[in-house]
């Protein structure tokens, strides 16, 4: 089962596929099977041409598994990852020439 533990937009810069983007959203995703536990960072880049447009791309996608472990979902497990997102995310970002504006949130966050 997979589950957006968290995810929340955010302003931003980057070029892909010769498309400027102003907006990203931010992700961690936990993803359980067969008595294991995985989590990922998770980014996308997209366009935000006016306030409203929030339709994500999925040809700037980029995620790293941050855990992987037996066991399952855990409150405390996921308070510690999302404490660590941020450094995840920029790490993610950095590699693709791209920056994420933590300051400048779009929308409050949404967690699952």
């Amino acid at each position: 089962m997979t589950v957006n533990v968290y995810e929340r937009y955010y302003e931003a810069k980057g070029s892909f596929s010769g498309v400027e983007r102003k907006g990203a959203l931010v992700m961690l995703i936990s993803d359980s099977y067969d008595g294991m536990i995985s989590y990922q960072a998770a980014v996308t880049f997209f366009p935000h041409k006016t306030p409203d447009d929030f339709g994500v791309s999925y040809d700037a996608y980029f995620s790293k598994t941050i855990y992987s472990s037996r066991g399952r979902r855990s409150k405390k497990r996921e308070e510690k990852l999302l404490a660590e997102l941020e450094e995840s995310i920029n790490e993610l970002s950095a590699a693709c020439g791209a920056e994420v504006f933590w300051d400048k949130p779009l929308r409050e966050a949404r967690r699952g």
